[in-house]
């Protein structure tokens, strides 16, 4: 067992927390389950967020409506039922840099992929591929692949995975230019992940975009780890289509909705291939109950069923919150605290086996900073982190252990406590 390092000021620490305070006050903290401190040290956030403390009440009084209305609910509740996605719409376009019309939250992320993929995802002649990462979160594969076969096509030769150099554990902007400009008129759809789940590197969003529709591509975005990460501007990069997810960092709760963006210029195509539902149709003429939709030129259009009231409860909690704290207030002390907890790791992982693989670049990645373990399983050292030092980060095997502080809620004292406990939990290299 290694000892403390002295380059570790615990001081230091409170001493950045008092004059750059997050908005620790608004969430529930997890107690600690091991360690000397009675809050766990929560580094992963861009797995699960914390529970703001508005939910509860916010959701107890929406189901107080159904208890005391019933179906009258939907017109005459405090929040009508019929209408309530419209309360999420304006503030999840500021969130992703989108116009209202552009912007609809509704179902999981995988299943709003696959409803994208059906309208942008055409392959014709020799233009079939679809190009992800080779780190692409493991259901977005799946999807991808299971569109190829859905179209006839064969997924080892139709999906192709874009890998970092030999060596090197993130993509370079540059090679996926490159990429484009050689073999683009192959590619059908760009589906990339706007953070990567794995390394927590930023891709340039704008620029890949730019290539990608320049080679005659559509370019889709999975913005899972971006979305309440980092600034997004969706219309002005000219993105085709993206989707999120609001259970990481929007703090929406576990399987919490997700969201979808359309860029304005596909709302009036009527040539798209869509499926639809009751809620795809005009909201105006929805009871008329003809037998065919009448979509709007809207993001709405991709809607298919009615939205469920209470899963969509927290997801407008959390999306005031960010209104009202502000994204660029918020990636300003991003940059900021993960900056400390990358000084800090500097001072710990010399001698250890452990490196950083997150660029270290703050314009090249969000919060996130994913540690290799050279010796031993990620899962036993994250456990070990929990358990011994209540400092909770996650693993993915084989070799991958990610700290994310969150700038709404982690504390410098946080990221001390995270780089403390991996100096007194992993041996230092004989």
């Amino acid at each position: 067992m290694s000892t403390r390092p002295t380059l570790l000021d615990e001081e230091e620490a409170h001493r950045l927390d008092a004059a750059d305070p997050g908005h620790r006050e608004l969430f529930h903290i997890p107690p600690a389950d091991g360690g000397r401190y009675a809050e766990t040290a929560y580094f992963a956030g861009n797995s699960l967020g914390l529970q703001p403390r508005a939910t509860r009440d916010e959701l107890l009084a929406d189901l107080a409506d159904w208890q005391q209305l019933g179906v009258e609910g939907h017109l005459e509740a405090g929040r009508p039922w019929l209408p309530y996605h419209e309360l999420l719409t304006d503030a999840a376009a500021r969130l992703v840099g989108a116009r209202p019309e552009e912007t609809v939250v509704m179902n999981s992320l995988t299943v709003n992929l696959h409803l994208l993929m059906v309208s942008f995802y055409r392959p014709a002649g020799r233009r079939t591929r679809i190009v992800i990462e080779d780190a692409a979160f493991p259901s977005d594969s799946y999807a991808v692949r299971s569109q190829a076969r859905f179209h006839g096509l064969d997924p080892d030769a139709t999906v192709l995975r874009l890998r970092p150099r030999a060596g090197e554990s993130v993509l370079r902007t540059e090679d996926v230019l490159a990429f484009l400009d050689r073999e683009g008129d192959t590619v059908a759809l760009l589906l990339l992940g706007g953070v990567n789940y794995l390394t927590g590197e930023l891709m340039d969003i704008p620029e890949i975009t730019a290539a990608g529709r320049d080679a005659g591509a559509v370019v889709g975005w999975d913005l899972a780890h971006a979305a309440g990460n980092v600034p997004l501007r969706l219309h002005d990069w000219g993105v085709d289509f993206a989707a999120w997810c609001s259970y990481k960092y929007l703090n929406a709760g576990p399987g919490a909705l997700g969201g979808v963006f359309v860029h304005g210029r596909h709302l009036a195509d009527r040539t798209l291939p869509r499926f639809e539902g009751w809620w795809s149709t005009e909201a105006s003429t929805r009871f008329r109950m003809a037998p065919v939709a009448a979509p709007p030129a809207s993001a709405e259009a991709w809607q298919v069923s009615n939205p469920p009231i209470f899963a969509m409860g927290p997801v407008r909690t959390s999306l005031e919150l960010f209104d009202k704290v502000g994204m660029d207030a918020l990636r300003a002390r991003s940059v900021r605290l993960t900056g400390y907890l990358e000084r800090l790791l500097d001072a710990v992982t010399p001698g250890r086996p452990l490196t950083v693989v997150t660029p270290r670049d703050p314009e090249r990645r969000g919060c996130q900073l994913s540690l290799r373990i050279g010796r031993g399983s990620a899962a036993e050292l994250a456990r070990r982190l929990r358990h011994e030092q209540g400092v909770v980060t996650d693993a993915r095997e084989p070799d991958i252990v990610r700290l994310a502080p969150v700038p709404l809620y982690s504390t410098y004292h946080d990221c001390w406590r995270a780089a403390d406990a991996l100096a007194r939990t992993v041996a230092e290299d004989a």
